[in-house]
């Protein structure tokens, strides 16, 4: 089995009490059954506190969160259950946090999560990472069909190539990316396809045919989203829109990454690449400091499964984020 990871990976470590938002905040943490059931069976003060914050639902336990924290986050930014009996006493959803695995039977892909603020400043102060590959024992036989993953293996590279290549704008560098998922879908489809065209030519295209999209119904949009924080709702009532940067780039190089391979799970890998476009376009409206909005965005979109699947269907059903209007938020 192939471990395959970004060289940066090994290098994350948490800031803790130095960081400016926290893991700690918001949401309900998923524990896993066998720390359920050590928590609860712990004595003194710390089980009893336990035993009052966990709870049961749909077949899961989870610790619920009280005036918007966790209760085991003590006031020097540090968690009690770490401090009391150590890291291996964590649930495995702390003790990941904010590493991300893919396991593909045959191969593992780890990342970091951007909704960590560390994670997010390595990610995208990382213009090109750099990839190792480890091979351990190990694996199981893949669910997939190999040929599939060999497409999808070789069109996330040129996919990166794509963002990679700096003689055209980033807006225009993202509409190449989406008209390029056509072609790699259609190839995981069997379909076969024209021979390739001149980028300029395909840029021209997509200029001839984009038509104007108000960027406030881009974020009517999102306001129709589940929300969790009320920062996030200030931020979508009082965007700051910036001018594209080349750090887009490494925004939209992160998304591919991590979500290109899983089209092996249901073959919609157009609807993936809108995402990662409808992100980036999202986090350049908002504006301010980069690095800080897509953490935020992350934390209320990808860490919430059901907003992800909210816009992989409206990439299909909202006229918004239709190619023409896409190409319209895209090119000059």
């Amino acid at each position: 089995m192939k471990i395959i990871k970004p060289t940066y990976f090994d290098t994350f470590r948490c800031i803790a009490s130095s960081c400016p938002d926290s893991c700690c905040k918001e949401w309900d943490v998923l524990v896993d059954a066998d720390k359920a059931a050590l928590y609860r069976s712990l004595p003194g003060s710390l089980g009893d506190r336990l035993r009052q914050i966990l709870k049961d639902e749909d077949g899961e336990t989870y610790m619920t969160i009280e005036d918007r924290r966790c209760p085991m986050w003590r006031e020097d930014g540090l968690c009690r259950i770490q401090a009391e009996l150590g890291e291996a006493a964590l649930c495995k959803t702390c003790r990941d946090f904010p590493r991300l695995t893919h396991d593909y039977g045959d191969f593992i892909e780890y990342g970091l999560e951007l909704s960590c603020p560390e994670a997010a400043r390595i990610i995208l102060s990382t213009p090109d990472p750099r990839f190792t590959t480890e091979d351990v024992p190990g694996g199981e036989e893949p669910e997939y069909d190999a040929l599939d993953m060999e497409i999808l293996l070789r069109t996330r590279e040129t996919a990166r190539g794509i963002l990679a290549d700096y003689s055209h704008s980033t807006g225009e560098t993202l509409a190449l990316l989406l008209l390029y998922a056509y072609r790699a879908q259609a190839e995981l489809n069997s379909i076969e396809t024209p021979p390739v065209e001149d980028t300029d030519v395909l840029l021209n295209h997509a200029k001839k045919y984009a038509r104007y999209c108000n960027h406030m119904e881009i974020l009517n949009f999102f306001r129709g989203l589940d929300i969790l924080t009320p920062e996030w709702r200030e931020r979508l009532e009082s965007p700051s829109p910036v001018m594209w940067d080349n750090r887009h780039r490494i925004l939209a190089r992160y998304f591919v990454d991590r979500y290109w391979l899983q089209t092996i799970s249901d073959f919609d890998l157009v609807g993936r690449v809108k995402l990662a476009v409808i992100s980036c376009i999202l986090v350049r409206l908002l504006g301010g400091d980069l690095i800080e909005t897509a953490q935020l965005y992350s934390k209320e979109i990808e860490n919430s499964i059901e907003n992800v699947e909210t816009i992989l269907d409206a990439t299909y059903e909202e006229a918004i984020f239709s190619d023409v209007y896409l190409w319209g938020l895209l090119l000059p």
